[in-house]
């Protein structure tokens, strides 16, 4: 039975065969495209279940491709790992804030591309249990894949979505940068912090008037607070 299926965007014809590869290897389908303007039209027609996108592409770069991708309806709940190099520290946060799902930095090794990657595609799929809570003026219908802000809806990424709704499900209790990782983002924790900083900065922004609920309590980790 066939697996998920891949998008790989990346200009380095080397480093698209070796990802192909190891990836078939897996058992998953992929299609591949070696620059910008290609990869928008490709993914709203084969509608990949992830995108593996690197930042520094010919014509339109990794970063519009991401914002593109995030931007139109068909497209919007696409996961999307970026490519970066050691040098594309904004970069990487930027696409982060984008709704880019992770980063992944060269050179890297296919395993932990693959475990990068399942990752990923088991948060996208797996939701909580609890489908719909409503604290405050906030509202987060899990079903629907809506939240509710002072009666206007708020526009999130999945795994803004996922953060939101896993804090708001343990609302009042300090949750730690590992837990969140474990929980939400599925790793361990020895993965860079700014991952969750990150989702956490563009996710408050977001919420608008309901940013308050979110606390940071210094060098734990964060809080939902009891409304």
């Amino acid at each position: 039975m066939a697996r998920e299926k891949i998008l790989i965007v990346e200009d380095d014809a080397d480093i698209v065969e070796m990802i192909d590869y190891n990836l078939k290897k897996e058992g998953y389908r992929t299609v591949s495209v070696l620059n910008g303007e290609d990869a928008i039209p490709l993914a709203k027609r084969e509608r990949p279940d992830l995108v593996i996108l690197d930042l520094l592409l010919p014509g339109i770069d990794g970063l519009e491709v991401c914002r593109t991708l995030k931007e139109k309806e068909m497209t919007a709940q696409i996961p999307i790992i970026i490519l970066t190099a050691k040098s594309q520290e904004t970069d990487k946060i930027v696409g982060l804030e984008l709704g880019a799902d992770d980063y992944i930095t060269k050179p890297f090794s296919p395993r932990e591309l693959i475990a990068r990657m399942k990752a990923v595609l088991r948060r996208s799929k797996t939701p909580f249990l609890k489908k719909r809570i409503e604290i405050g003026n906030l509202i987060i219908d899990s079903l629907k894949y809506k939240v509710i802000a002072f009666k206007k809806e708020v526009s999130l990424t999945p795994t803004e979505f996922r953060l939101l709704e896993f804090m708001a499900q343990n609302s009042g209790v300090v949750l730690s940068r590992d837990k969140i990782l474990d929980v939400v983002f599925g790793y361990d924790s020895d993965i860079y912090d700014r991952t969750i900083d990150t989702h956490m900065k563009s996710l408050r922004k977001k919420l608008g008037k309901v940013r308050g609920y979110i606390e940071t309590i210094r060098g734990v980790g964060y809080r939902f607070k009891e409304i």
